[in-house]
């Protein structure tokens, strides 16, 4: 089924190349297939082409967590959070602080 979407998504792809949402779409599917490389080569080319996709953020920052890259995770959450205050997404950006946060060790009952 998921390799029926990614073919699917491919020849979306070769029809609209810079289309962000496909490319989102392709990189959310090899990420839940744990294709990592696919997946992180998707992210990264939405955050260079299309800095203010803001869903890309979080997934890539999850993505880099699950890798052991909390480093990345770090500064990708923080990218993403200043996207997102450019576009005035509060969800997203409330989203993203509590990635970063629980990245950074930091939960919701610790005192600042």
């Amino acid at each position: 089924m998921s390799t029926d979407r990614i073919s699917k998504l491919l020849e979306f792809l070769k029809s609209e190349p810079n289309d962000p949402f496909v490319l989102y779409a392709l990189a959310t599917e090899y990420n839940s297939k744990q294709d990592t490389e696919k997946a992180l080569a998707y992210y990264l080319q939405l955050t260079r082409d299309h800095a203010d996709y803001v869903g890309t953020y979080y997934h890539l920052g999850k993505l880099y967590e699950k890798s052991g890259r909390t480093e990345e995770a770090l500064s990708t959450y923080q990218t993403g959070m200043e996207q997102a205050r450019k576009k005035r997404d509060m969800h997203a950006l409330s989203e993203l602080q509590g990635a970063y946060n629980s990245a950074s060790g930091f939960d919701d009952d610790d005192d600042y």
